[in-house]
């Protein structure tokens, strides 16, 4: 316990008075962010978060929540931007504060504006709405309770672009072959009804392609033969699911 010493000679008190010590300012309590998915976040990466909030918060006049989402919650620092979901019933214009917001932390911002009702159908129909949202943080606590209904041709318009490996394997760097392989997966996930989130589907791609760790495709140490003969294995059997719906649908309509 630290010791506080009152002067003896003090105008007002006598000796024996009972008074309270307290600090002239007072430090506001820390408001409460609400984590989804997130098991660990860096000190660094969470003083960031904050303060992206904090400047949001203060610069927008009408908002339902923030959600901030993507690679960025992802352990260490390999990332490239920072994704952010603002929730209003009208679209909000953020260009100068997005600037602002770049200049001061130094990372690239993407904005996606959008209403309830058109996440809670994202939710229902993309995969990639869920991917984004089984792991990130937001201002406010949100519940979305959505139903599985099967898009097939917003699927068949999301798998054509994983064919872009099959036809550029050579000129792929490892990344960009990460991010074909997990857009297909995911898509495959969703057909079978599965929980989408990176975790699982970089668990999948692991164990599909025979590899040790994830970033054996993310450096491109991959063999050519062995994994593109999987991959166009997966690709076939999920694109003749996806061409079967189309057509029944075709058929009920």
């Amino acid at each position: 316990m630290d010791q506080v010493y009152i002067p003896k000679n003090r105008i007002g008190f006598s000796i024996g008075n009972y008074v309270i010590i307290k600090p002239l300012e007072e430090k506001k309590p820390e408001e409460k962010l609400y984590f989804y998915g997130v098991k660990h976040i860096n000190s660094v990466k969470l003083g960031i978060v904050k303060e992206i909030m904090s400047i949001l918060d203060s610069r927008l006049e009408n908002y339902e929540n923030i959600i901030i989402a993507g690679s960025f919650l992802d352990e260490g620092f390999q990332f490239n931007d920072l994704d952010i979901i603002l929730i209003n019933k009208n679209e909000i214009t953020i260009d100068k504060i997005k600037k602002d917001i770049e200049k001061k932390i130094g990372i690239t911002l993407h904005f996606l504006n959008l209403d309830n009702k058109t996440l809670a159908a994202g939710l229902e129909t993309d995969p990639f709405y869920q991917m984004l949202l089984s792991k990130c943080i937001s201002k406010k606590r949100f519940i979305y309770k959505s139903k599985h209904r099967i898009n097939y041709k917003l699927l068949d318009l999301h798998l054509l672009k994983s064919k872009t490996l099959i036809d550029n394997f050579d000129i792929l760097s490892g990344n960009e072959k990460y991010d074909l392989v997990r857009n297909l997966m995911t898509i495959s996930f969703y057909l079978d009804s599965r929980k989408i989130s990176k975790e699982l589907v970089d668990a999948e791609i692991k164990k599909n392609f025979g590899l040790k760790d994830i970033n054996e495709l993310k450096k491109n140490l991959v063999n050519k033969k062995t994994f593109l003969k999987e991959y166009k294995q997966i690709y076939d059997k999920t694109f003749t699911r996806i061409l079967r719906g189309i057509k029944d649908g075709a058929k009920q309509e």
